[in-house]
């Protein structure tokens, strides 16, 4: 998966299409995630005990991620994500692979 807890989304399909929000948690097995303020539900809250109240409470549920697209922090377009490798220098071992845009090519 491509996104990552933190990166800021515009969502693209569904009853919140057009607004943005920041990931708060990626489900990788099943390809979604949790997005702040969006896709917001009720639910009615029955006490358990006595003494209890009932209430209603507003849940965030899961988001697919076809329906998200990453907004670039540098050129604030909504994009893809690429990826580079930079080499490892000589006294290195591990090769760097960074998340770019592929609007602007910047390093995400």
């Amino acid at each position: 998966m491509k996104l990552i807890k933190g990166d800021e989304v515009k969502i693209v399909l569904g009853k919140d299409k057009g607004k943005t929000g920041k990931v708060e948690k990626v489900f990788a097995r099943v390809n979604a995630v949790l997005v702040t303020g969006v896709n917001q539900y009720k639910r009615h809250r029955k006490a358990r005990q006595q003494g209890e109240t009932s209430e209603i409470v507003t849940i965030t549920k899961p988001l697919a991620v076809a329906k998200v697209q990453l907004v670039c922090p540098k050129c604030k377009k909504i994009t893809r994500v690429g990826y580079r490798v930079e080499k490892a220098a000589k006294g290195e071992t591990n090769a760097k692979k960074m998340r770019i845009c592929r609007k602007c090519g910047k390093e995400i």
